[in-house]
């Protein structure tokens, strides 16, 4: 399946690891540590493939520091509740959560 919005990016947001979905197939998922050497990275990557809007679920306190990294940044950011993008049809994984954010987003 093709990238549905080449310019946004889903992100699931976790404890040990944060997912980033640029579209629906495996390889358009990338995984980042939590660490702030890694919310660099990953801010970063997005910047220099021309990722303009990210959107992220605001899982306990684990988005915090990702969103002040982004508000570092000019991407756009989109800060949701799980509640009203939890995708119910599907088993949970990361990868599809990540992927079921970017998807409902672009």
């Amino acid at each position: 399946m093709p990238i549905i919005n080449p310019n946004c990016a889903g992100i699931d947001v976790g404890s040990k690891s944060h997912y980033v979905a640029l579209g629906q197939s495996m390889s358009d998922v990338r995984e980042f540590g939590v660490y702030a050497k890694d919310l660099t990275a990953m801010a970063q990557w997005l910047k220099d493939i021309n990722i303009t809007s990210v959107a992220m679920e605001s899982t306990g306190m684990y988005w915090k520091n990702l969103f002040i990294e982004f508000v570092n940044t000019d991407i756009k950011l989109i800060l949701t509740a799980g509640k009203f993008t939890k995708n119910i049809n599907r088993r949970k994984t990361d990868v599809m959560d990540c992927q079921w954010i970017q998807k409902m987003y672009a």
